[in-house]
């Protein structure tokens, strides 16, 4: 008797606890409209609104606890790849007391840099718990994917460019839209996701795991299944083109290209490779040559010939990179935790890094940049020895994709991008195939 009851409670346990995963992974596509929304209407309670996955986490990871505890399946925690996001975790608070700043600072650092791996090892611990429930993951992360592009499609053919602004969005929260070097020729979209560029990197992930479904025939010939992958398809593109991202856009032609170099890459004649170099080699060299032109020069150059801002990005991308780079050399153990991006905005020397890893070096030091390459790596060697699977081939190639946007933006510093790859990882390794 005493048995079963602990089984009826760790029943309901577990489905409380995927219950949690569920509602982070499928509520991050709406978190910026909605918090930005909620905040302005209680602006007191604008930090803990923000903060409401991480404190859904922090429940899930309580529950974990006890689950494991049930089950008597902590053996569960020793795995290597758990085991390194636990060091890396408890690094960040080592260097707290270490290194000091403010209260906000330091959670804001710490809910920054460390929610997507937490959420990672509870997504991929969920998994190895209850594997069933991978194929709602898979759904939930489906119709998030719908509602970010279809809002995309939305934002560029129908509604008016600031219709974000009727839910609070303005230069104190987040900005309705932006535009390419102050050009209003080229409005960059927000969708509803925090800004142009986690749209860009968002549609790299939603068009990475499409290609490998279509080439390993997983999408059903079947009337929905198709409308599905078609709305995805086009609104994946569209969401990537009118982000006027370029470093997506750079990562998306190779993350499609791993795909297919995975899948169908030995069934290609020479003919076709050749062929395909001299288009390539072709494009380059028209860029260079239409270098010149309003087109190239706005949407590839991001630089406006009727006039923009005296600072453009390319400028800012130079300096943040010599900036981290420098910093990188000199400070062997960082600067730490909420010192640098957003979070280093709460604190007493705001300092903005344009690269992923120069911001984490920043933030942990040599050590924690070492400890995270060798998760990030870890994952995607797991990913590819898995990459029959189309979800873990997606994933795969989208992870190389987003490493390279990482060398020009802090790529897992917007929680969606973060969130939902990182998630679809812990999905994919978690299942049994």
């Amino acid at each position: 008797m005493a048995v079963g009851k602990a089984l009826v409670k760790s029943d309901r346990l577990g489905k409380a606890y995927i219950g949690i995963l569920l509602v982070i992974f499928g509520g991050i596509v709406l978190h910026a409209p909605l918090t930005v929304a909620l905040g302005t209407v209680w602006s007191d309670y604008s930090l803990a609104i923000k903060a409401w996955k991480e404190i859904l986490m922090l429940v899930a990871g309580v529950i974990l606890l006890l689950l494991l505890r049930q089950r008597r399946m902590f053996k569960l925690l020793k795995e290597p790849l758990v085991l390194a996001c636990v060091a890396y975790a408890a690094l960040h608070l080592v260097l707290i007391p270490v290194f000091g700043g403010t209260v906000e600072s330091v959670v804001a650092g710490l809910m920054i840099d460390l929610r997507y791996i937490l959420f990672f090892v509870l997504v991929y611990l969920a998994i190895k718990l209850y594997p069933g429930y991978a194929k709602i993951f898979i759904k939930v992360g489906i119709a998030g994917a719908l509602v970010v592009v279809v809002f995309a499609i939305l934002q560029v053919f129908v509604l008016p460019k600031d219709i974000l602004k009727y839910l609070g969005y303005n230069l104190n929260t987040i900005v309705p839209y932006l535009t390419v070097d102050l050009n209003p020729d080229f409005i960059r979209i927000n969708s509803t996701l925090r800004g142009p560029n986690p749209v860009g990197a968002y549609a790299v992930i939603v068009l990475a795991v499409l290609v490998a479904a279509i080439f390993k025939n997983k999408i059903s010939r079947s009337r929905w299944p198709i409308v599905v992958a078609s709305i995805l398809g086009i609104g994946g593109l569209v969401a990537l083109w009118f982000s006027y991202s370029r470093s997506a856009l750079v990562a998306a032609v190779v993350a499609v290209g791993v795909v297919l170099a995975a899948t169908i890459a030995r069934r290609l004649p020479r003919k076709v490779w050749i062929i395909g170099t001299i288009v390539i080699f072709g494009l380059a060299g028209g860029l260079v040559a239409a270098r010149e032109t309003p087109f190239v020069s706005n949407v590839i150059l991001h630089v406006n010939q009727d006039g923009g801002s005296a600072h453009t990005s390319n400028d800012g991308h130079i300096d943040s990179l010599q900036t981290g780079t420098e910093l990188l050399v000199t400070q062997p153990l960082g600067a730490g935790v909420g010192s640098a991006g957003s979070a280093s905005l709460l604190g007493d020397k705001p300092l903005i890094i344009e690269n992923q890893y120069l911001f984490i070096a920043h933030e942990v030091g040599w050590l924690g940049l070492i400890l995270f390459v060798s998760i990030f790596v870890a994952i995607l060697m797991k990913l590819w020895d898995k990459r029959r699977n189309y979800l873990a081939l997606g994933v795969f190639a989208s992870g190389i994709g987003l490493a390279l946007i990482g060398l020009l933006l802090p790529v897992w510093v917007d929680d969606t991008t973060a969130i939902i790859w990182w998630g679809l990882a812990a999905v994919a390794l978690g299942m049994k195939r």
